[in-house]
């Protein structure tokens, strides 16, 4: 199982030829368990603008797994955004906290293209998948 951040979604949506969005791949094709939560699944979803586009979409996501956010997580989520602001680290988006705690929560790796989630991972017990790079065909 592996929890899939928006940065991932949105260069796996525009089809970018990059190192998280081939671990996506790989995962969809060995029928992985795909994570989302409610954070991501409300932020992906709003970043789309055609109604058909917007269809499909919510469609696809609601065959992935829903990870629950509870109280606990969104304290959890205050905690490491005050702990990590006591070491002077500053998270720029404090929803991606949100999302940290509940990878935490449910001990799963998180996938990922942002640096403040590799931050975070130096701090706490977030695990974040790395993808291993693309080896071109001789």
């Amino acid at each position: 199982m592996v929890l899939v951040d928006t940065t991932v979604w949105v260069d796996f949506f525009a089809d970018r030829e990059l190192p998280h969005v081939h671990a996506l791949h790989r995962s969809i094709a060995e029928d992985g368990d795909i994570c989302i939560c409610g954070v991501i699944l409300a932020e992906v979803l709003q970043g789309i603008r055609s109604d058909s586009d917007y269809c499909r979409t919510k469609t696809y996501f609601e065959a992935l797994v829903l990870l629950p956010m509870h109280r606990a997580t969104y304290e959890k989520a205050a905690d490491l955004y005050r702990s990590l602001r006591k070491k002077g680290i500053t998270i720029r988006k404090p929803i991606d906290c949100m999302i940290a705690a509940v990878a935490i929560e449910h001990d799963l790796p998180l996938l990922h293209n942002d640096r403040d989630f590799d931050l975070m991972a130096g701090h706490c017990k977030l695990m974040v998948s790395t993808p291993l790079p693309q080896i071109p065909p001789p």
